[in-house]
């Protein structure tokens, strides 16, 4: 690892003397493993922090704009769903939230068309509708994948680096 932060300072500082702008963008989810030689001025110099909200009607968001291709039964409440969601659901449970609710909807479609040989074999993935008793049936499955030790962490770490809250 040591080598590898050696060699990515090296090219940092490289680019430096290039006449051209030029923003170098990283990424981390574990930014308390981040050597302090890539934090100082000239490197990655501006930190941002981006956590998991935890007010209900951001978890509504992203459920909209998961289950976008998805046919919604008409009484579905995404705000209703997005509030019974624990406050350090992740982006990534809400997709496999939406993923498994749309799972279980269609095994319900499949085990409807076998109950009754009279309706047509022909049912096509754009036929599943999403009902809530999907979403609450497999909410209840999914852990957070962030504890809410893990947030509180996470915070700690971003005041350390950051300051206080702006």
């Amino acid at each position: 690892m040591d080598r590898v932060v050696s060699q990515l300072l090296v090219e940092i500082d490289g680019l430096s003397d290039s006449s051209q702008d030029l923003f170098i963008i990283g990424a981390t989810n574990r930014p308390n493993l981040l050597d302090s030689a890539l934090l100082r001025p000239g490197r990655f110099d501006k930190l941002l922090y981006v956590g998991v909200n935890t007010e209900a009607s951001y978890r509504e968001r992203i459920l909209k704009a998961q289950t976008r291709k998805y046919k919604l039964h008409k009484n579905v409440s995404l705000l209703s769903i997005a509030q019974h969601c624990p406050p350090n659901f992740t982006g990534a449970d809400i997709y496999a939230l939406c993923a498994d609710a749309w799972f279980h909807a269609a095994k319900r479609s499949v085990e409807t068309l076998e109950a009754d040989p009279s309706r047509n074999n022909d049912a096509s993935a754009e036929e599943v509708i999403v009902n809530t008793d999907d979403f609450m049936t497999v909410l209840g499955d999914i852990s957070p994948s962030l504890t809410m030790e893990e947030l509180q962490n996470y915070e700690q770490l971003r005041q350390k680096i950051e300051g206080p809250s702006r």
